[in-house]
């Protein structure tokens, strides 16, 4: 049996190191162990740019801007040179160049994109983050680097991309793969993950709505869904390990005008270099423009 690396060792250690400390607080103190939790869940996961997005990101013009809505700085990725702009963006833990083969593909398609590094994710500054600065960052890059013609979006990016349009972002069209639908279901996942009781996922969303003032749930992608009448396509994986099939099927049928592609053995990640799936993104994109 091959060794585990140093990093994935390590990895494995502090996730032990974690889940000891949630259980230890939890018995002690269940609001010093949503607080713990809530500090957790927003903090993602800062990934070295891997060698097959290194073209995108020596290509790409890149600079620093301002989110003056929530007052963070994130980097954007200028890639190629048309009128014809697509907004790309990643999901949790991502990177603005992580869809690069599909952002290869546009530009061959007569296209050029736009991404971004999302609030405390690959450059841009700082540590936390949340769906709603998600949300933030891309009305304010419309505001800056729009029009665009459609929006891809993975995980994370497609519900924040449902909430941008239901906010008023303008797009003739939009993607979306492997996105969740619900947002306690998401809290719900993460708690289990900490090895915490059910309740503790409540009191999380109710440490968030307090924080923020607003019901997390209406961030969910389904009720967005109902709100946006543009093309949708809805791209899901059935073994996608992170998101259910569920979720994809959920959100397409509050759609007012969606349709839904499935595929099969290609999980959370791989879907986004699958070449039927980038043909099929590329072709929608093209036939409802």
């Amino acid at each position: 049996m091959p060794k585990k690396s140093s990093n994935q060792s390590q990895s494995l250690k502090t996730s032990k190191i974690i889940l000891l400390c949630f259980k230890f607080f939890s018995l002690i103190s269940p609001k010093l162990t949503t607080h713990l939790a809530a500090k957790l869940f927003r903090m993602p996961i800062k990934h070295n740019i891997p060698k097959r997005e290194i073209e995108m990101d020596y290509k790409s013009a890149q600079k620093l801007i301002q989110i003056p809505s929530i007052n963070k700085e994130v980097v954007i990725y200028e890639y190629g040179n048309s009128k014809k702009k697509i907004l790309l963006t990643h999901g949790w833990s991502g990177r603005g160049t992580q869809l690069f083969k599909i952002a290869d593909e546009l530009i061959n398609a007569g296209y050029s994109t736009i991404s971004f590094d999302a609030p405390a994710h690959g450059k841009s500054p700082g540590k936390t983050t949340i769906l709603s600065e998600f949300v933030e960052t891309i009305l304010e890059i419309e505001k800056q680097f729009g029009p665009f013609e459609a929006a891809i979006g993975h995980s994370l990016g497609g519900m924040s991309l449902l909430n941008a349009v239901k906010k008023g972002l303008i797009l003739k069209n939009l993607v979306i793969i492997g996105s969740g639908d619900i947002v306690q279901d998401i809290l719900d996942s993460f708690v289990k993950k900490l090895g915490l009781s059910p309740n503790a996922s409540t009191q999380l969303r109710l440490h968030f709505e307090n924080k923020y003032g607003e019901d997390i749930n209406n961030f969910s992608a389904y009720k967005s869904a109902m709100e946006v009448t543009i093309p949708v396509l809805v791209i899901h994986d059935k073994n996608d390990k992170e998101v259910p099939i569920t979720a994809a099927i959920n959100i397409q049928k509050h759609l007012i005008n969606g349709e839904i592609f499935i595929t099969e053995e290609l999980g959370h990640q791989k879907i986004l270099g699958n070449p039927i799936v980038i043909e099929k993104i590329v072709q929608f994109i093209q036939n409802k423009n």
